[in-house]
């Protein structure tokens, strides 16, 4: 019962997200399944660690899927590599047995995350008209 309680939680905060935040969650998301997929390694549960691969894999494709190419221009052009070399690494991490590659993608992840938390926070700070603006340019990163 309680777990069904945080699912209904979870989905309505997604549901309920703008978009800003949602790349937010995503990013979250995606460092703490790979984080979990290094430590199920280190525990020799690989059937666990594939689970957290995939979890991460997965939130990055829908980082892709959610890119605005024609208002991002060449922005989401360069997310798009650096989301798509992230799942690259990803993968020859988990077949190389490199944790290391998931330590790299854990910090593109974070760099990102901050930068997103600084547009978050910029954006609550203007005004109701620049907050308008911001999101048609901010998200085409969406």
């Amino acid at each position: 019962m309680y777990a069904n309680s945080i699912d209904a939680y979870q989905k309505s905060e997604v549901m309920t997200a703008d978009p800003m935040r949602l790349v937010l969650m995503c990013y979250g998301a995606a460092i703490t399944n790979l984080k979990t997929a290094k430590q199920k390694y280190m525990d020799k549960q690989f059937e666990a660690k594939a689970k957290a691969i995939q979890k991460a894999v997965d939130i990055i494709g829908e980082l892709i899927i959610g890119l605005d190419f024609e208002k991002g221009g060449n922005i989401a052009r360069n997310l798009e590599a650096l989301y798509r070399y992230m799942i690259r690494q990803i993968n020859l991490g988990d077949v190389n047995e490199d944790l290391g590659n998931f330590d790299e993608v854990i910090g593109m992840l974070s760099e990102l995350e901050d930068a997103w938390k600084q547009a978050v926070a910029g954006k609550r700070d203007t005004t109701i008209d620049t907050m308008d603006e911001s999101r048609k340019q901010v998200g085409a990163w969406a």
